[in-house]
């Protein structure tokens, strides 16, 4: 029988609840949302006693199903001042599916300025004081955790940036290598760095398999689902060869491909950040191209990346922040960008709003275009050492945008946009100015039909049919967070008719239910609209779903392509 653990770390104890009837049905997304939404005041203090972080597994984690080991991380954004659900890999969703924890609530603040760890297995949360590992890296506490316990022992630690509140401050996950995964943005790690928990191991010892109601079906169903994951071109062969870089040379051609702050759409030295050019890089170091992030991933979009000296660099090497370190602040160097990528890691923040943050920063002057070497540098010596510049550069690029004046802040909702021109690709802007998470690629990711061209297409460089692709990625995307799945699925839901019913197939099987493709529909829409007005209740208006003046008025090369949606036509959205 599942359970909720609930954690109040203003009188440090924990408490082990019968899930309420409403929560049944949920999982990941919908179900951190949903607590989020109950339990927040969404005008409280995101660093205050009133805020909860909410840890939920999906509801075909720590199944047998293919890429579904993502875990959901909710709580009221620091860095948007909205509702924020971010999720990751690793090894955290298959041990909470297993041991039965439905959800985990953590609550309160301590009255003593002391830090804390929690220790939890399939009985309950313990808390215990910590000290030896304040100031550490995310890598130094999965390592002592590892050699105190073993390498089977799940861990969810902050590094220094969320030790000290910043907004960009990411939670990190060991994976099953002992690499790291983040729940990367709007600042979860700050929200976990004012309960004053420095980390958490998961112990799953004891715990038996997910029960599953009806094992054949949900076997033949996996089987089919599986399938058509390595059936696609892109999710089959495409991720798994180049990772997600893949999308640079795929970018740039398409003119999609924000450069120096969001300038032009095309990078001249792209190729020296491709993902041919990492793929080849990583074989001739012996490194590995394919890597799982959690425990049943087929797709192996992630990779072990080397130094030159075959030593290991980075892992889980992605797209967004090659991108913003590269194009975006006109860093040629992949070496430079991984060790980066490895210290936003140690430190704990979200290597997205870091990469664009930068940009910003050079915008301002505080370092030139092109200056890898100076990122490394303010990595270590200012966030890494919690210098007060080093807290504005952790406040993210919003933060460094007002306090330097720069007008150029590629932002909604205070959150970094990614790796893709709204003005060349239309799609994505909806997406990102809707978005109930701040500018996030991940909520309607349209670049799977306005550039790769899977579930149809839809012309980038036109307004026509981009608000309703954004809206229905958007509901499908709520749907699947809720499900522990990898975002990457959609590829082959999109394109191959047989992915979605198995999807389906395994939830109904997994729990003894009869959902159709209209019921998971209905999930992704009441996800959105409890998000949306959770966000009303916060102080925001239509006015926050915007994109930034300069894309109106800014033509970015080579297409010379503007952002010119109403305010009409974004608030059109929302009529569903």
């Amino acid at each position: 029988m599942d359970k909720i653990f609930r954690v109040n770390m203003t009188d440090l104890t924990t408490t082990v609840e019968d899930v309420p009837e409403a929560w049944l049905g949920l999982g990941g997304r919908a179900l951190t949302s949903t607590i989020v939404a109950t339990e927040v005041d969404p005008e409280c203090h995101p660093l205050g006693q009133f805020n909860k972080l909410v840890f939920a597994p999906g509801l075909l984690s720590g199944t047998a199903a293919a890429q579904s080991g993502r875990m959901s991380c909710g709580a009221k954004s620091p860095l948007t001042g909205g509702i924020k659900e971010s999720n990751a890999g690793g090894t955290t969703a298959q041990q909470f599916a297993r041991m039965g924890i439905k959800a985990m609530i953590i609550e309160g603040m301590p009255k003593e300025d002391k830090f804390y760890s929690l220790h939890i297995t399939k009985d309950g949360v313990s808390i215990a004081e910590e000290s030896e590992l304040l100031g550490s890296g995310n890598f130094a506490v999965i390592d002592a955790m590892v050699e105190k316990f073993d390498k089977k022992i799940g861990v969810i630690t902050i590094g220094i940036a969320g030790e000290l509140k910043m907004a960009s401050a990411n939670i990190s996950v060991k994976d099953p290598d002992g690499k790291i995964r983040s729940h990367g943005r709007g600042g979860m790690g700050a929200v976990m760095g004012s309960k004053k928990i420095k980390f958490m191991t998961v112990d799953s010892e004891g715990a038996g398999a997910v029960p599953i109601a009806d094992p054949d079906t949900f076997k033949k169903a996996a089987r089919v689902f599986a399938k058509a994951m390595l059936d696609h071109p892109v999710s089959g062969e495409g991720l798994p060869t180049y990772g997600t870089n893949i999308l640079v040379n795929i970018l740039n051609e398409a003119g999609g491909l924000p450069t120096k702050n969001f300038r032009y759409g095309q990078f001249e030295p792209h190729d020296k950040i491709s993902g041919e050019t990492m793929h080849d890089t990583i074989v001739e170091r012996g490194g590995s191209p394919k890597h799982g992030c959690h425990k049943g991933c087929i797709i192996q979009c992630s990779q072990v990346y080397n130094d030159k000296d075959g030593n290991y660099l980075t892992s889980g090497f992605e797209y967004e922040t090659i991108w913003g370190m590269g194009a975006n602040c006109c860093v040629d160097n992949l070496d430079q960008i991984a060790e980066a990528d490895n210290i936003m890691d140690d430190i704990g923040i979200d290597s997205i709003e870091g990469v664009v943050m930068f940009g910003v920063a050079m915008e301002a002057g505080i370092l030139p275009f092109g200056d890898g070497e100076g990122i490394l540098r303010m990595l270590r010596e200012e966030i890494g050492k919690g210098t007060p510049l080093g807290r504005i550069l952790g406040g993210g690029a919003g933060c460094v945008g007002r306090t330097y004046g720069v007008t150029r802040v590629p932002v909604v909702k205070n959150q970094a946009i990614p790796a893709y021109d709204p003005r060349s690709v239309k799609g994505i802007g909806i997406t990102y100015a809707t978005s109930t998470m701040g500018a996030d690629h991940t909520s309607g990711y349209t670049i799977a039909t306005n550039i790769l061209n899977v579930g149809g297409f839809v012309d980038p460089l036109k307004k026509d049919g981009q608000v309703e692709l954004s809206r229905n990625l958007q509901i499908a995307s709520a749907a699947i967070d809720s499900t522990g799945m990898c975002i990457f699925i959609a590829f082959p839901a999109l394109d191959i008719p047989e992915c979605l019913p198995a999807l389906i197939d395994m939830i109904n099987a997994r729990f003894g239910c009869a959902l159709t493709g209209d019921d998971v529909t209905e999930l992704g829409k009441k996800v959105l609209k409890l998000e949306h007005q959770f966000n009303l209740d916060a102080g925001m208006t239509n006015k926050d779903d915007r994109l930034p003046e300069f894309f109106k008025t800014d033509p970015v090369p080579p297409h010379n392509a503007i952002w010119d949606f109403s305010d009409e036509e974004i608030d059109e959205f929302w009529n569903f």
